[in-house]
């Protein structure tokens, strides 16, 4: 049947060809990802009747078979027995074939709107960037030039004590230029090679623990079968370091954060499909981030701690985004989840 479909492999949408009595005679990949099924386990029945709640879906089946008419059905709810429900976006398409009468794609919802998701916030972060590229032009200019009338100034007063006062001038300019320069990084492209993402977990553990010694816990689950990915080694740890940094800020340096490592199958990344991801999952016990910021948590400048710049989690959204992966975060008030999905080579 793949010799007959051989792009259908490739597709990240599930794929599912029924002859004319309904019983399965293919399943791509990604359908079987979805659905915990394979070619060899599927057996005689109809499709419809592999899961409890089939049976109106069954006949919707039956129906279009006997009208040569196909059908979308944008809220549909199939349950396999012992597995949770699954919501899906389902299409049904005659197709013309000795092997197959009906084509079946079927769209996980919440990777549907997973995927519009990262489409947003891949145009808002590049309109973000251009935004702050344009407005740091703008000031630095002007900040030179007041740095430099500061110091001219400074050469004329006698007295110290009014020397402070541009001392002060200067300084605020200079930590100014430096919040416009990290403003304006970062511009290197990766170096990239092989890539072990435990030890990437390991030295970000042992900074935070050496940078918070007292209350902070960092708890390990990982998936030791993960292999290597291909990617640049150093600001893979800068941004794994910014997240887990930010999580402990957030608690006041005080609670239990967890590095989780996990293989994704069939997942969309920067709109390309990849057969195999790893995620990485950082969840923290803290309060949580403040509903008011929670949709801006990776904006330049938007920060829920007081002090903070706002940067750290803009510039791991920025590295994670040139290993062509993705950022997420969930948060409720005693669990804050930042994932991070990388794909494997």
């Amino acid at each position: 049947m793949t010799s007959a479909f051989p792009g259908l492999d490739l597709l990240t949408t599930a794929v599912v060809l029924l002859d004319d009595s309904l019983k399965t005679v293919y399943l791509n990949p990604a359908a079987e990802t979805l659905f915990e099924l394979s070619q060899r386990n599927v057996g005689a029945q109809p499709f419809a009747e592999l899961f409890a709640d089939g049976r109106e879906f069954g006949e919707k089946l039956l129906q279009a078979l006997a009208d040569t008419r196909g059908f979308v059905d944008p809220d549909l709810t199939l349950t396999r027995m012992a597995h949770e429900p699954l919501h899906l976006n389902c299409v049904v398409t005659p197709v013309e074939s000795r092997e197959a009468a009906l084509l079946l794609e079927f769209r996980h919802i919440e990777q549907q709107l997973r995927i519009e998701r990262e489409a947003q916030r891949l145009n808002q972060h590049e309109a973000n960037r251009e935004l702050i590229r344009n407005l740091v032009h703008e000031i630095k200019n002007p900040l030179g030039g007041i740095r430099g009338s500061a110091q001219l100034l400074e050469r004329e007063l006698d007295r110290s004590d009014q020397r402070e006062y541009t001392q002060v001038i200067i300084k605020e300019a200079d930590r100014l230029q430096i919040l416009m320069d990290r403003l304006l990084t970062p511009h290197r492209r990766p170096h990239v090679g092989p890539v072990n993402i435990h030890e990437v977990c390991e030295r970000v553990r042992a900074l935070i623990l050496a940078e918070f010694p007292e209350g902070i816990r960092i708890r390990r689950d990982y998936d030791t079968s993960l292999p290597e990915l291909q990617g640049d080694r150093e600001q893979l740890i800068q941004a794994v370091l910014n997240v887990v940094r930010n999580a402990a800020q957030a608690m006041n340096g005080r609670g239990v954060i967890e590095l989780r490592t996990r293989v994704a199958r069939q997942v969309t990344l920067a709109k390309t499909s990849h057969k195999l991801a790893l995620e990485l999952q950082v969840v923290d016990n803290g309060p949580g981030i403040p509903a008011a910021i929670r949709d801006r948590i990776f904006y330049p400048l938007v920060s829920g701690r007081e002090g903070g710049t706002g940067l750290g989690l803009t510039l791991a959204q920025t590295f994670i985004q040139h290993h062509q992966g993705v950022i997420e975060v969930e948060s409720q008030p005693g669990r804050t989840c930042f994932c991070i999905t990388l794909p494997l080579q």
